[in-house]
């Protein structure tokens, strides 16, 4: 099984990449981040004409969460059912081959200084009860998206001079970390384990960021022990961010020997 995950900018101004991405690599799902429309204006039938099948909850001009499967999803769950953390379209949940597949956009935080910043940490936080309540850690689940966390010093281009800003801050890594430890595994980080330079994230305001290397790995793909033992490989595919008038971000992806 082949499980990505893209944070698009507006699915619509993607829909082409997102579907010759699918089509190209074989993806058995493509997560969606930031599809950025209203659900009755999703482009829901040029997937459907594609041979693929969408499950999405979007809000206009803002977020968005969606996830495009080869096969008909056997559940689909909206949201963590919790009000409080619902309010903005940042979760949804499909289940396929007895595999669930958690899709989230976790907040970005504007500054440390912000209540954003605080709802983010609350917001991350959140999913370990989220998780306690619909899982067990024995469950297969993998979890990915535009985390908007940076993990490790080798997950951002400056680590020194970003220490401590939105998206690489300590108070980020231990909500984080204390989700992650529930029964998480860094799939990207099993296959390449101390790996610098090796982004999913460039800033559209830093010019030619990708090939000067400015970057960072701020998506993530995650799995519980019963399918990251039978994960196979992960990889960050840069050829999308090249495209013209690409994402901000690209593709993350994950084989799974289901």
């Amino acid at each position: 099984m082949r499980i990505a995950s893209f944070n698009a900018n507006s699915i619509r101004n993607r829909l082409e990449v997102i579907l010759n991405w699918m089509r190209d690599n074989d993806a058995d799902a493509v997560c969606v981040q930031e599809t950025k429309v209203r659900d009755e204006e999703f482009p829901f039938q040029p997937i459907l004409d594609a041979g693929y099948h969408c499950a999405f909850k979007g809000q206009k001009s803002f977020n968005g969460v969606a996830i495009i499967t080869k096969q008909p999803p056997e559940e689909v769950h909206i949201g963590t059912g919790n009000e409080v953390w619902d309010e903005e379209a940042r979760l949804i949940r499909v289940r396929v081959d007895g595999v669930n597949i958690v899709n989230t956009y976790i907040p970005q935080g504007t500054s440390p200084d912000s209540p954003r910043f605080t709802y983010k940490l609350e917001w991350i936080k959140a999913m370990r009860d989220y998780f306690d309540r619909s899982f067990t850690p024995q469950d297969p689940i993998v979890w990915v998206g535009d985390f908007n966390v940076a993990r490790e010093s080798i997950d951002v281009y400056d680590p020194e001079g970003l220490a401590g800003c939105v998206c690489y801050h300590p108070a980020e890594h231990e909500a984080l970390d204390y989700v992650t430890s529930w029964g998480f595994k860094d799939i990207f980080r099993k296959h390449h384990d101390g790996e610098s330079n090796l982004y999913t994230f460039w800033d559209y305001r830093v010019p030619n960021a990708l090939k000067r290397r400015i970057g960072w790995r701020i998506d993530h793909i995650w799995a519980t022990q019963p399918l990251a033992d039978k994960s196979t490989n992960c990889w960050v595919d840069t050829a999308p961010r090249l495209l013209e008038k690409p994402s901000d971000h690209t593709f993350i992806a994950a084989d799974f020997d289901n």
